[in-house]
């Protein structure tokens, strides 16, 4: 509880958010600096190892960014809290509560894995429901750990360099909770090698029973989600082969 209060003491400490996406306290967290653009008006977020860009429609990330390498990865990692909270910096009215998860059969779904913090402050921030998504149970835990968030550091453990990675949901498939929390139909995680000059994307369907499939481009992505992540890339077809 000690950890969680100097959590939250310190939320007030950070950027307030705004109409549109400035992240003036942690732009270095972007490629080259860059902010994606999107329709979607939303606040931005800095914590102190990833940012968000938050909709206060849904109650959930439009999109997360990191910024890893492979030195960090292979750190020692802290132990892993799972003591959720509600994000302060946020009206009440715009967030989403621990309530709205409890009973809904949904996972709370990290976009920012508590698997890549390798910093105490970073490991309890990622567990403010600003970075949580209602995720379908098996699909949390088995095709999104196993197969794209475990695949995504054993890569960045083996680059050379910063890789950065935007991860987000879309789509309605319902909602949940009090505040009503959209329910996204699929997942994304956006993979961008700035020394390869590569991007790649997995998309995954929010359901128990879903399938993997091939990693799609970044211009596929782009074209389902309508947002620009501004990549400085070769060409916008860039995908990723292992």
């Amino acid at each position: 509880m000690k950890l969680l209060a100097q959590v939250l003491i310190s939320s007030a400490l950070w950027m307030p958010f705004s109409a549109s996406a400035l992240f003036d306290q942690c732009k270095d967290l972007f490629p080259a600096q860059q902010i994606p653009s999107t329709p979607q008006v939303g606040r931005d977020l800095c914590f102190d190892d990833f940012a968000i860009y938050y909709s206060p429609v849904d109650k959930k990330p439009i999109y997360t960014v990191e910024k890893l390498n492979g030195a960090q990865l292979q750190a020692p990692h802290p132990r892993r809290t799972n003591q959720f909270y509600e994000e302060a910096r946020l009206p009440i009215r715009e967030r989403s509560l621990l309530m709205d998860y409890r009973g809904s059969g949904y996972d709370r779904g990290h976009n920012v894995p508590a698997g890549d913090m390798t910093r105490e402050q970073g490991m309890a921030q990622s567990f403010s429901l600003a970075n949580m998504m209602p995720q379908a149970r098996q699909n949390n835990q088995g095709i999104w750990a196993k197969r794209v968030e475990e695949p995504t550091r054993m890569y960045i453990k083996r680059s050379q360099g910063d890789i950065f990675v935007f991860t987000g949901s879309t789509g309605h498939a319902g909602s949940i909770g009090k505040s009503k929390v959209t329910v996204p139909t699929h997942l994304y995680k956006l993979v961008f090698d700035p020394t390869k000059k590569a991007a790649w994307a997995y998309w995954v369907e929010n359901t128990d029973d879903a399938q993997m499939s091939a990693p799609i481009s970044y211009a596929e992505l782009v074209q389902k989600i309508g947002i620009d992540f501004h990549l400085p890339l070769d060409h916008s077809e860039s995908k990723f082969n292992k």
